[in-house]
């Protein structure tokens, strides 16, 4: 047992609190500095007999967290003093109503937010993480701060969680990517952004993550030589022009890395612009952006730039209040550099987001467009009827994707997720102008309602008085707000339809000498295949239920026997299809073990990322298909082990499988004079190896082909490719996961 200097430990708290007044953001009164310390004593005792699995006093992780809501954030005395004490009701006996009488109502309010989110993640009785995250993020509606200081305290748990199991390790990891990350970059905070993203490759793909690090440890040297070369010669021309200035090299984010080399389909190697340059400069609010413009005027005369890559952010700031200007610029020695133009203001709003833009807003009565988003996201709680994985897969396409910005008619601009439509823009300038919108012109050209819009384009809405949204709609927007107002108008249509067609359901029963009671309901839902009565009076009243088929209901129903007969049939049908099914599961029972037990059971490849023998993967319990077997990497994975962790087991390949798989490989490289045959020869020479179909074309110099292989596991597979890579004129070659 491990023996704990409480001198030592209690030394050390007392060097933690006083660093966190030290490094906060915000400038601390006495007033402030007596709440804060209040707040700490409180939390010092209440955590004084708990500590962490990694054997340290419970209390260094809300001072932790407060640190972090201090300095990277740039919350003031309340959130800090409310990220000290975020888990005290949830650990200890002290309740919200204590907090509110020791401290005040708002501090209170933020605990009592924090505690409910730790609670609906615990909850068992909640059946999916989805629903979890939606219930989180209602707490937006009380205080963003919840929000905010939340993150703070999943960053920590992430930099501490190397003494948990691993498959808790990998569920934690995966809600970061899929919920907080997207959350962070929302809201500015693209520092501790950057930091979850990476955190969370660590823990969900530690070889990919490790590999890159070790690479980027490998180039170092060379990497600062080249910054520190780039840097000198721009110095030198900042200094002769006056300007007040700092420069920074940094390397991008190990996550954007891997991105890149996933996207790119390259190696990183590969990858071109893997670090970048930032430029600070200082400047009245007056001269921002002449200065800017003029450090981009002096990078581009010394560095060629790449006019398809240059980001202007300070004429139309991101959402998120983040301003900018990206220039990428080809440097020495051939390579791609990204420099940025951010003056001090600009990097302040850059590192702490949400906190620093209100410091610069200065009482300023106009919404800026983190406001409107919030405001949006406000709305798009309380109104969503979508299903909660549905609601969340729209909320993190509005909270990562990239940005277009559009002109009204009258030049206003207005900014819109890349991707969106004609339809999501009339949404986005006012509910009651989405829902009657008749047509969309772009540019001065009628366009469909299901356009999408590019940077820079004009539109213009038609609308009409009489116009309803149809079903069609939810496939023409792609914006949460948009697709909850059309589902609002349609339920509220189906509605009043369903009302209506209840009646006349009664009434045509009636003729045919049957009741409307649950008992007829129920047997009607069944005999139409439908899935509610809404479903059911819905129909009537459009006149998809015709006199003939409530006809044959009312026959069918008063034969009992043939009705009997009937099921007897399914039944058996029902059960020949499962024996059949069994079968082909059967045959590929022994080929994976599943769970620390090594249990054997029947299972199916997902056709999403085809898994073959010798890949890291996990085992996913479906509802109707048993469990489907996905790689560690596939693109569903962060998605599936975030929402429906409880559903994951954990699954690895057994040494006695026999059974041969499929994979397909890309090849690319310069079309030489018998590549084909060296090719095909390669292939043949190897172990266990069948060519199954092979497509192999070349054009203007360039070799492309694509082999399916039947392979009996992953290490003859890698052997292949290793072997073709060797072959004279081969690029690259690549291993394709969906055929």
């Amino acid at each position: 047992m491990i023996e704990i200097d409480i001198e030592k430990e209690n030394k050390a708290i007392a060097q933690e609190y006083k660093e966190l007044l030290r490094i906060s953001y915000q400038t601390l009164t006495a007033e402030d500095k007596k709440l804060i310390r209040k707040a700490f004593d409180v939390a010092v005792d209440a955590h004084k007999d708990q500590r962490r699995k990694s054997g340290e006093a419970y209390i260094f992780h809300p001072i932790a967290v407060a640190k972090i809501v201090a300095s990277d954030i740039g919350l003031g005395a309340t959130s800090i003093a409310a990220a000290l004490m975020h888990d005290v009701v949830e650990d200890t006996p002290i309740t919200v109503k204590d907090i509110e009488k020791m401290f005040n109502p708002k501090i209170a309010q933020l605990v009592e937010g924090l505690t409910k989110i730790s609670l609906v993640q615990k909850d068992l009785n909640v059946s999916m993480q989805a629903e979890n995250f939606r219930r989180m993020l209602l707490t937006l509606n009380d205080d963003v701060r919840v929000i905010l200081i939340k993150i703070a305290d999943r960053l920590h748990n992430m930099l501490t969680m190397d003494s948990m199991e691993d498959h808790k390790q990998v569920k934690l990891a995966s809600e970061t990517l899929y919920i907080y990350a997207p959350l962070a970059h929302r809201l500015g905070l693209y520092k501790i952004k950057n930091k979850l993203e990476d955190l969370g490759l660590k823990y969900t793909e530690p070889e990919r993550y490790n590999s890159i690090v070790s690479k980027i440890r490998e180039t170092k040297e060379e990497q600062d030589l080249y910054i520190k070369d780039i840097s000198e010669v721009l110095q030198k021309a900042l200094d002769e022009e006056n300007v007040d200035y700092i420069i920074k090299g940094r390397p991008k984010s190990i996550y954007s890395i891997n991105r890149k080399m996933l996207a790119q389909n390259v190696s990183f190697d590969e990858v071109y612009d893997k670090f970048a340059l930032r430029i600070v400069y200082k400047s009245n609010p007056h001269d921002e952006k002449f200065l800017a413009w003029k450090i981009y005027s002096i990078v581009t005369d010394h560095y060629r730039p790449s006019p398809s890559r240059l980001r202007d952010w300070i004429s139309s700031p991101k959402s998120t209040g983040y301003e900018a200007l990206h220039i990428t610029v080809m440097g020495p020695k051939g390579r791609w550099v990204e420099v940025q133009v951010r003056s001090e203001r600009m990097d302040e709003i850059a590192e702490k987001g949400y906190a620093a833009h209100y410091k610069y807003k200065n009482g300023a009565t106009e919404e800026n467009g983190l406001d409107v988003w919030l405001n949006l996201l406000k709305e798009a709680l309380e109104n969503s009827e979508a299903s909660a994985v549905d609601f969340v897969e729209d909320f993190k396409m509005n909270l990562y994707s990239k940005e277009i910005y559009i002109f009204t008619p009258k030049g206003e601009i207005k900014s819109l997720p890349k991707g969106a439509t004609s339809l999501d823009f009339a949404f986005s300038i006012h509910s009651e102008i989405g829902i009657k919108t008749r047509g969309t012109r772009v540019n001065g050209k009628l366009v469909p309602l299901n356009y999408e819009l590019k940077s820079g384009d004009q539109v213009e809405i038609i609308t009409s008085p009489n116009q309803k949204p149809t079903i069609n709609w939810l496939d023409y927007v792609t914006t949460s707000r948009a697709k909850n107002k059309i589902r609002n108008v349609l339920n509220e249509n189906t509605k009043k339809i369903a009302e209506d067609g209840k009646e006349l359901l009664t009434r045509k029963l009636k003729h045919l000498k049957v009741t409307l009671n649950e008992q007829s309901i129920n047997e009607l839902v069944n005999f139409f295949r439908l899935k509610t009565s809404l479903d059911l009076f819905y129909r009537v009243g459009v006149g998809s239920i015709d006199n003939q088929q409530l006809k044959d209901y009312a026959a069918q129903k008063s034969n009992t026997l043939i009705n009997f007969f009937k099921n007897k049939i399914k039944r058996s049908h029902s059960t020949a299809d499962e024996d059949i099914h069994k079968q082909v599961i059967s045959s590929n029972y022994d080929m994976l073990v599943f769970g620390k037990t090594h249990d054997k059971l029947d299972y199916k490849l997902s056709s999403c990322c085809n898994p073959i023998p010798g890949d890291e993967v996990f085992g996913f319990v479906t509802i109707n298909d048993g469990i489907k077997i996905h790689k560690k990497d596939c693109p569903n994975a962060i998605s599936l082990q975030s929402n429906y962790a409880y559903r994951i087991m954990q699954a690895k390949w057994i040494d006695s499988t026999q059974q041969d798989f499929k994979a397909t490989i890309n090849i690319m490289g310069m079309d030489t004079l018998g590549l084909t045959n060296e090719l095909t020869k390669v292939i043949s020479n190897n172990m266990n190896v069948n060519i199954q179909s092979i497509s192999l074309n070349g054009e203007a110099g360039i070799f492309k082909g694509q082999v399916s292989v039947i392979v009996p596991n992953i290490t003859i597979l890698k052997k292949l490719m290793d072997n073709i890579k060797k072959i004279d004129g081969i690029d690259k070659v690549t291993r394709v996961y969906k055929n």
